[in-house]
């Protein structure tokens, strides 16, 4: 005789979804899943479509993420049209998505989890939000506005609009910096310095508080997989993919991202949308790997700039080989705010980034392309290809949240091991099994994002059917 419980939806996160916990006759734990609910079709979409549309419609997959998709759809095309992008493009590029990675950083870090650091993961649900935030802890619930329209800012003053833009284009970007522009950017980040390292001071001295979910937290074993430059430091834009495991060895300090398929491989099961990467060499379940900022800081050797080259060292000290924790994905989030700042200054300052030669032109010289960065949630693979008159006949993503599939799985069967007990269901309990997969900030849907103030509903039902117990949000 078996127990489920079903929480669905999951809130403060992009998307729909669901968990539901398994439960044997003694009320244990037996299993926990976590099932992506609904269904994008993109691949298909834009079967037929010329290449060159692919930047402006691939933006359109997500309003979070949008920058980051429209990137790596370019850097697929530029394969395709067989060109090298003007210097001066591949920088106002990297800037962009830096500021894109800063708005969503913020977004997650203070809109969607910050709330369980500050009003306490048990506290009343219609209050821990980013309202009840701004009544309790008005300064970081600015704080985290103004970071937020920062990095929106910049996307807006650079590239036209801050959702779904269609400057970056395959070859480059449609138009060069303003001077103006520029100096309107480096006149404002002193404040978003201070506004950063604040937080993170406040962040850092809370860590203690949350020893028991720091130490269950998707706390296990696993590879971690990222981009790093030719000096092994923090990338998001280009490099090689460096794969590190649980040790802290390197297992494949530069693989060609572009020879994805040669290492990585996707599993399908039926109860969930989502399919399941895994590391080819190690198989299916065991080739389990981590992306995102958390992975990022633990493959690097360094970030590449002063302050968050500090931060980073403070931060690797949290463990003797590599910082397992999911939990800590928070404070990896705020390092990279920080590490994004620093790196736009340093491109603004560079010589040439008013050069207005942004773009090459070309048609289709090649069949295939094959375009990754790093989004804010971890690496984003998209892979097109075309006909002779360069129309889209087959397509492949591998989305950052999809690379952590496996692990948000395991992450939440062991949070629900440590805190559900099967008789009794309790605010706390059911929050701490939605609150690990916020640490992964899961970016499910296109646009439509899960509000607070969507009902929850949360029920244990025994083997025959029959409510056993039920909570009710909203």
């Amino acid at each position: 005789m078996t127990q489920q419980i079903i929480i669905d939806p999951i809130t403060r996160i992009e998307g729909h979804s669901k968990i539901t916990i398994q439960l044997d006759e003694n009320g244990r734990v037996e299993d926990a899943r976590f099932h992506v609910t609904q269904y994008r079709g993109f691949e298909k979409f834009i079967e037929g479509r010329p290449y060159y549309e692919m930047p402006g419609l691939m933006g359109r997959i997500c309003g979070i993420c949008t920058i980051s998709h429209e990137m790596a759809s370019a850097k697929a095309c530029d394969q395709i049209m067989a060109v090298r992008i003007p210097e001066t493009a591949r920088k106002l590029r990297r800037i962009v998505n830096l500021a894109s990675i800063l708005q969503s950083h913020a977004l997650s870090f203070f809109y969607l989890s910050s709330p369980d650091f500050l009003l306490g993961l048990e506290s009343d649900p219609a209050r821990r939000n980013i309202f009840g935030l701004a009544q309790s802890h008005p300064q970081v619930a600015r704080d985290g506005v103004r970071l937020r329209q920062f990095g929106q800012q910049i996307i807006e003053w650079m590239a036209g609009k801050r959702l779904h833009p269609t400057w970056v284009v395959p070859g480059g970007v449609r138009s060069p910096l303003l001077p103006e522009v520029r100096l309107r950017i480096l006149s404002e980040l002193p404040e978003i310095y201070s506004i950063i390292q604040h937080n993170l001071d406040w962040f850092k001295r809370s860590l203690d508080d949350y020893a028991d979910e720091i130490r269950t937290f998707g706390n296990f074993p696993t590879l971690f997989m990222g981009l790093v430059n030719d000096e092994g430091g923090l990338e998001h834009y280009h490099g090689l993919l460096r794969v590190v495991d649980e040790r802290g060895h390197v297992l494949e300090p530069g693989l060609d991202p572009t020879r994805y398929f040669d290492y990585i491989q996707e599993a399908v099961e039926p109860w969930t949308f989502m399919k399941f990467p895994y590391f080819t060499a190690l198989g299916y379940p065991e080739g389990v790997y981590r992306v995102g900022p958390l992975a990022r800081l633990n493959i690097v050797d360094t970030c590449g700039t002063p302050r968050a080259d500090q931060e980073w060292a403070e931060f690797r000290q949290l463990d003797r080989r590599v910082v397992l924790s999911s939990f800590y994905f928070h404070y990896a989030r705020l390092i990279e705010c920080l590490f994004a700042v620093e790196r736009i200054e340093q491109l603004l300052n560079d010589d040439g980034i008013l050069d207005d030669r942004v773009r090459a032109f070309a048609g289709p010289n090649a069949d295939e392309g094959i375009g990754v960065v790093e989004a804010p949630r971890g690496t984003l693979i998209h892979h097109y290809k075309v006909d002779e008159q360069g129309r889209i006949t087959w397509a492949n993503l591998i989305v950052s949240t999809t690379h952590n599939n496996l692990a948000m799985n395991r992450s939440v069967k062991q949070v629900a091991h440590r805190y559900v007990v099967g008789d009794k269901l309790t605010e706390g309990m059911l929050n701490r099994v939605e609150a690990v997969i916020r640490t992964f900030d899961p970016c499910l849907s296109c646009s439509t994002h899960a509000q607070n103030e969507l009902a929850l509903r949360v029920q244990l039902v025994g083997p025959r059917g029959e409510l056993l117990d039920e909570v009710v949000r909203g």
